[in-house]
């Protein structure tokens, strides 16, 4: 829906989240852009943004992942399967190439399907309160995204994502970072809590009306977040993509086209207390 238009001022169009079909989509269309991004690159690799793994472990985490989650939605279970093996990586680079971009797409395409057949409203365990199956839809879809951003990092290619599912990939990072349990699932994050403590994305490269913008507000006993322009202590403004991988930890948050308005101590505190994928 859109805004109202302020006197004198733009209509912002908010974006229209992806949906089931689309995300599921998604984790197959990004896995397949995966597998282009490490084609004839070394898999011992070092991949930096995830410093204890090659690029051979990073490739076995995502397919791992697909076929964890795809277990996950096709038994309706309700309580997590064993992740020993996404987690628990070998550093062996000598695998097939072939074999591993082959068994990678049977993943995505598994999970996709799976996906697709019980429709988002299946219920099924999930780690936070949204208890179908269209979260896991929509996190591996940008589960998978952000690993090929890892793997773009570990080959030296360059990484570019659409608009839309960038946006979707933020707007699902903020409202999982407002969730009350991730304080108690890191008590570290309460430390961020506090008076004047507000924190605000800008994107720089959509225009005024794309409604690419942020909040972050750690005032309150919980953190929360939501989509819009506020005053806010520290604001990045920067390119879509690059305030992506800044949240996800993904690149630093100077540099690159990214400038940083106002409190730098609480922009770096925050980044050091948040994170996941």
């Amino acid at each position: 829906m859109n805004k109202p238009t302020p006197l004198g001022g733009t209509a912002v169009h908010e974006p229209v989240p992806l949906g089931h079909d689309r995300h599921c989509a998604e984790i197959v269309a990004q896995t397949d852009q995966l597998r282009a991004v490490v084609a004839g690159a070394d898999l011992a690799a070092a991949v930096p943004s995830c410093p204890d793994w090659n690029l051979a472990q990073l490739l076995r985490h995502v397919g791992y992942g697909h076929r964890w989650a795809e277990t996950i939605v096709r038994t309706r279970a309700t309580t997590p399967p064993p992740d020993t093996e996404l987690r628990d990586l070998p550093a062996d680079t000598g695998q097939d190439p072939a074999e591993i971009d082959a068994w990678l797409a049977e993943g995505a395409r598994l999970l996709a399907d799976t996906l697709r057949e019980a429709g988002p409203d299946a219920r099924t365990w999930v780690p936070v309160e949204m208890e179908t199956s269209g979260f896991w839809a929509r996190r591996f879809a940008h589960e998978t995204l952000v690993h090929r951003a890892d793997a773009a990092l570990a080959a030296g290619r360059d990484f570019t994502a659409g608009r839309e599912v960038v946006v979707d990939a933020l707007d699902e990072w903020m409202e999982l970072a407002s969730l009350p349990q991730m304080l108690d699932v890191n008590p570290r994050q309460r430390e961020l809590l506090g008076p004047g403590r507000t924190i605000g994305l800008h994107a720089t490269d959509t225009g005024p009306s794309a409604g690419t913008e942020w909040l972050v507000d750690l005032t309150g006993d919980t953190v929360t977040c939501r989509r819009g322009r506020g005053a806010a202590a520290v604001t990045l403004h920067g390119p879509l993509t690059a305030l992506l991988l800044v949240v996800y930890r993904r690149r630093p948050a100077r540099g690159g086209g990214i400038e940083i308005l106002g409190d730098e101590r609480l922009l770096d505190f925050w980044l050091d207390r948040v994170g996941f994928g």
